[in-house]
């Protein structure tokens, strides 16, 4: 057997596991078919996602039935204005033996899990925002002079309300960028309501049930990196990521629209998660299709209107839906 049939194989087993965890996760979080495929996209690729949604919508709900279905060890922390640094990382505390002698022993902060649940991430301090940077992006925490890792696989999925922004603090630029994506959680329309009413105001109620663990979600993030990508969807990537950059290859009329535009980072994400969808819609590799989904996720919130911009009522989406259009109407 080839390489190339071994990596066929182990797609076409990822994607039945990844049906299966789909299936028991839309069971429980009904009608909310794309915000489970990106926030599963966004796992698959190793990263973080932030979910932005109105109270009640479910989305500490869905992180629950997550943790379950993928078999990850999860915590959560509930955001205040009064959070420290040491409630989520940790501290070291001085214990004293029976024959006196004292030593500093550190207790873990709920930060020591695999899947992390920061809710309502925007009401903490920026200090308190801050303890979360290195753990996003390394893995590991340093406390007391000492590195310690944290669990294996690490991801955050942090929410956030868009409406009340009365007592909050705005998440910095750099803590942003560590998100792979955005997902914003809309209301749902009117049949899929139903089938919540339904759903969760009976006797039974449909409980998820494990479907991977945490070694098997590592290999699942392995493979989808060493899935093949076209060249036609590597330059629809980068076409789309450059253009939304003010400046000589974005369009005039880019430069009085946005302040700032998505880095590297925002293409090195792009190109994991459509490999993820791709993978979560049974295909084994990339299409502009993928990449046409995951855009705006991943692309949101790495950009800054102009005051201009504002002014006229534009919206980051809007303008990533118009360069999206046009950048893949070329590329196609």
């Amino acid at each position: 057997m080839t390489e190339d049939d071994k990596l066929v194989d182990e797609i076409l087993t990822l994607g039945a596991q990844l049906i299966a965890a789909r299936s028991s996760i839309e069971r429980r979080f009904v009608g909310q078919h794309d915000v489970v495929e990106q926030v599963l996209a966004a796992i698959l690729s190793g990263g973080h996602a932030l979910l932005v949604g109105q109270p009640g919508l479910g989305k500490t709900m869905l992180v629950d039935t997550l943790a379950t279905v993928l078999g990850l060890q999860d915590a959560r922390i509930q955001f205040t204005p009064d959070l420290m640094p040491a409630d989520i990382l940790g501290s070291e505390v001085l214990d004293q033996s029976p024959d006196g002698r004292r030593a500093f022993r550190f207790v873990e902060g709920p930060v020591f899990t695999q899947l992390l649940m920061a809710d309502e991430i925007n009401r903490a301090s920026p200090r308190t925002q801050s303890a979360l940077l290195q753990a996003m992006q390394e893995g590991q925490v340093t406390v007391g002079g000492t590195h310690r890792p944290l669990g294996r696989p690490f991801h955050v999925l942090a929410t956030q309300n868009p409406i009340e922004q009365e007592g909050t603090y705005p998440l910095p630029e750099a803590q942003l960028d560590r998100f792979l994506m955005q997902v914003d959680v809309d209301y749902p329309d009117r049949d899929t309501e139903r089938a919540i009413l339904l759903a969760t105001t009976g006797v039974e109620r449909e409980d998820p049930h494990p479907v991977m663990n945490a070694d098997g979600l590592i290999a699942a993030q392995a493979l989808i990196r060493r899935m093949p990508v076209g060249e036609t969807v590597v330059n629809a990537i980068l076409d789309l990521v450059r253009a939304l950059r003010p400046g000589p290859e974005g369009a005039p009329w880019v430069a009085e629209t946005l302040s700032w535009g998505p880095g590297p980072r925002a293409a090195q994400a792009l190109m994991l998660v459509t490999r993820a969808r791709a993978v979560l819609n049974g295909r084994f590799a990339p299409t502009l299709e993928d990449v046409d989904a995951m855009a705006a996720p991943v692309l949101r919130h790495r950009m800054a209107l102009s005051f201009g911009a504002r002014a006229r009522g534009e919206t980051v989406d809007d303008i990533i839906a118009r360069i999206r259009d046009s950048q893949l109407r070329k590329a196609a």
